[in-house]
């Protein structure tokens, strides 16, 4: 089922890691009222979309006070999983637009979700995902695997190398 989800500067921008790293669901939060919108993101998208966002709002006008986003509420349980992220700034409105659409087979149609974000919410949120995404477990220096506390059996070292802890 598709649903078009349209956010004007939300109540509530935010990302929540529940969970110990390595078993981590990233979700980002978007509320406007009693409307409230949960996504479900790979690690990796959340640290792109923070780097981008963070690139976004140091080529637009310098953002008044950036606080911590607003907390995760509700339930961790995802609305859908992103598949497509678009970023742009549109100057006119003085907005970050943020254009998602959900993971779905190519034949299939997906929901999709604009949100228009302030540039104090962009950077908020571009400061607590680098610092959630930093949080989790450190990469190998070999492979850039996540290690895990047990050990990690680097396909760098091709089997002849104690594992990594």
């Amino acid at each position: 089922m598709s649903a078009q989800h349209d956010f004007d500067a939300p109540d509530r921008f935010t990302v929540a890691a529940p969970g110990p790293p390595g078993q981590r669901v990233f979700l980002v939060q978007v509320a406007q009222g009693r409307q409230v919108l949960t996504l479900k993101l790979e690690k990796q998208q959340v640290g792109a979309l923070a780097e981008y966002l963070g690139g976004v709002v140091r080529q637009a006008p310098r953002p008044g006070h950036v606080g911590e986003p607003p907390p995760f509420e509700g339930d961790a349980e995802p609305d859908w999983v992103v598949g497509t992220i678009g970023v742009s700034f549109d100057a006119d409105i003085d907005r970050v637009i943020l254009v998602v659409e959900e993971l779905v087979p190519e034949d299939e149609a997906g929901s999709m979700a604009r949100l228009a974000v302030t540039r104090e919410q962009a950077a908020a949120f571009a400061i607590a995902a680098t610092r959630l995404v930093a949080s989790g477990r450190p990469p190998c220096p070999l492979c850039g695997s996540p290690l895990d506390p047990s050990g990690h059996l680097c396909p760098r070292t091709n089997g002849h190398r104690p594992p990594v802890s």
